[in-house]
C-alpha cells in the first residue's frame, strides 16, 4: 500500500486517533413494548450525502431490521449519473471486516464499483454491517450494552445476509446479484455451505474470497491469532473491537513486538503489498474508516486461522458448546454442500496476504464439480487485498469482467 495510506492506518491503530467520544445516536421510543434504540442523527449526514450525492447521483437511505434486532443502514443508488432508471437487476454490495459501505465509494465514480454498476444500468444497494457507524441501531440494545456486541460472523450468515437479500427483493420486486469483498465473501459461502440457495439470488461475486484461513501469510493477522490477543480482550470484557480505541492500541503495541511484523508498514503487514492504490484518497479514507466490529468476531476469525477450519464460533468449553449447539464441538460449515448450480464469480490476487492464494486454491478444489458455465475464476498476480476495492485500475482489471459475468446471468 502507498506510504500515505499506511501512515493513515498506523495513526488510526497505533496512536489511537479518535474523533472525540461517540455521539449520542440513540433515543428511547416509549411507544414500543420493548425499549427501542434508533438513530437520531440526521440522514443528511449519512453515506448518501457524504459520498454519493456529491457526485450528482440519486441516492436513498434505507434501514433493514434483522431477526435478532439489529437495524442496518442501507443505501440505494437507483439510477446512473444520466438519471435513467435502472434497466438491469439489483446488485447488493457487502463490505469486509472493519469497513463499512463507503468501501465501494472511496474512489472517483469511474473507479468505484458502486458508481460503475449504477452507470451500467444496475440498481445498486449498499449494506453496512452491525456495529459500524451507520448501523448502530437495535430494537432493544445500545452499543453501550455488552449484549449488543455478542455476535460473530455466524450471526451475519444467519440473520443479516438473508434479511438484506429479502429487503432488496421486496423493495424492487426483482431477484438480485450479490457482490462481497473479504469477510463479505465468507458470509454467502457459509450460508451456501448449509445447502441453502435463495431463490431470489441470481449470482454471487466474491472479491478476495475468504473461506479457509489456515495459510494466511499476513504477519499481522498470524501474530494476533497465534498470541490469542483478541481472546485476551474478550475475557477482559472488551466487547467492542474499536480500531481507534485504547484497548486495541495496546493490542497493536504488543503485536508490533512480534518478529516479522513491520509496524512501519502496517497495512502491507496485514493485506500484502497492494499495487494500485491512489494516495490522494487518504483524506477520504481517514474521514470514514476503519469501523468497529465485535471482539467475539475477531476471536472467531482467529480460531479459523489457528484451526484451519470453517466452523461456528467455538466457546472452547464442551458444556457451553453443548448449550449453544447441542454438541460438544461447534458445527462445521461444510463447503462441499455448496449447491453446484449457484453462479459464482471469484477474483483473487497473488499478493493477497489475507485471502491467500493457497487458501483460495483449497476452496476452488471444493468447487471443482461446480457446473462449468456457472463459475468464473479470475487471478490477478499483482493484486493484494485492498486493490480489489480501491485499486485505480480495478475498473478494467476486475470490474469489466465482473460486469460481463453479471450480464451473462
Amino acid at each position: 500500500m502507498t506510504n500515505i495510506l499506511t501512515c493513515v492506518f498506523l495513526v488510526f491503530l497505533s496512536c489511537g486517533l479518535a474523533f472525540g467520544a461517540r455521539p449520542k445516536l440513540f433515543s428511547l421510543d416509549s411507544q414500543h413494548e420493548k425499549s427501542t434504540f434508533t438513530r437520531t442523527d440526521d440522514a443528511d449526514d449519512g453515506i448518501c450525502k457524504k459520498r454519493v450525492a456529491i457526485y450528482g447521483y440519486t441516492c436513498e437511505e434505507h434501514t433493514v431490521t434483522t431477526p435478532d434486532g439489529y437495524i442496518l443502514s442501507v443505501q440505494r443508488i437507483p439510477t446512473g449519473i444520466s438519471g435513467a432508471a435502472a434497466s438491469r437487476p439489483p446488485v447488493l454490495l457487502q463490505h469486509g471486516l472493519i469497513m463499512d459501505g463507503i468501501t465501494w465509494l472511496l474512489n472517483a465514480p469511474d473507479e468505484s464499483l458502486a458508481f460503475i454498476l449504477a452507470d451500467n444500468g444496475f440498481d445498486v444497494w449498499i449494506t453496512n454491517t452491525r456495529g459500524t457507524r451507520y448501523s448502530l441501531g437495535h430494537t432493544s440494545l445500545s452499543p453501550d450494552d455488552s449484549a449488543y456486541w455478542d455476535w460473530s460472523w455466524d450471526e451475519l450468515v444467519a440473520n443479516e445476509f438473508p434479511a438484506t437479500l429479502q429487503y432488496v427483493h421486496d423493495q424492487t420486486g426483482q431477484n438480485l446479484h450479490y457482490v462481497g469483498h473479504s469477510l463479505g465473501t465468507l458470509i454467502p459461502l457459509a450460508f451456501f455451505a448449509q445447502g441453502k440457495q435463495p431463490d431470489m439470488l441470481i449470482s454471487a461475486a466474491l472479491l478476495s474470497p475468504i473461506a479457509y484461513l489456515g495459510q494466511v501469510s499476513s504477519p499481522l493477522a498470524k501474530a494476533a491469532a497465534d498470541s490469542f490477543l483478541a481472546e485476551d480482550l474478550y475475557w477482559l470484557g472488551v466487547n467492542e473491537f474499536d480500531p481507534k480505541g485504547k484497548a486495541v492500541q495496546k493490542l497493536l503495541n504488543t503485536i508490533c513486538k512480534v518478529p516479522g511484523v513491520d509496524c512501519l508498514d502496517l497495512m502491507t503487514s496485514f493485506t500484502g503489498k497492494n499495487c494500485c492504490l491512489n494516495s490522494s484518497n487518504s483524506e477520504v479514507f481517514l474521514a470514514n474508516e476503519p469501523q468497529s466490529t465485535s471482539t467475539k468476531n475477531m476471536v472467531h476469525l482467529a480460531q479459523m486461522i489457528r484451526g484451519d477450519t470453517i466452523a461456528m464460533y467455538d466457546y472452547e468449553d464442551s458444556d457451553d458448546n453443548m448449550k449453544h449447539y447441542g454438541q460438544t464441538t461447534p458445527p462445521v460449515y461444510n463447503m462441499t454442500n455448496i449447491p453446484n448450480s449457484i453462479p459464482l464469480f471469484l477474483s483473487y490476487g497473488g499478493e493477497d496476504a489475507v485471502s491467500d492464494a493457497n487458501d483460495v486454491q483449497n476452496l476452488l478444489g471444493i468447487l471443482k464439480d461446480h457446473v462449468r458455465d456457472k463459475i468464473l475464476v479470475q487471478y490477478q498476480y499483482n493484486y493484494a487485498h485492498a486493490d480489489f476495492v480501491m485499486g485505480v485500475n480495478a475498473n478494467q482489471i476486475v470490474y469489466d469482467p465482473l460486469m460481463a459475468f453479471l450480464n451473462s446471468q
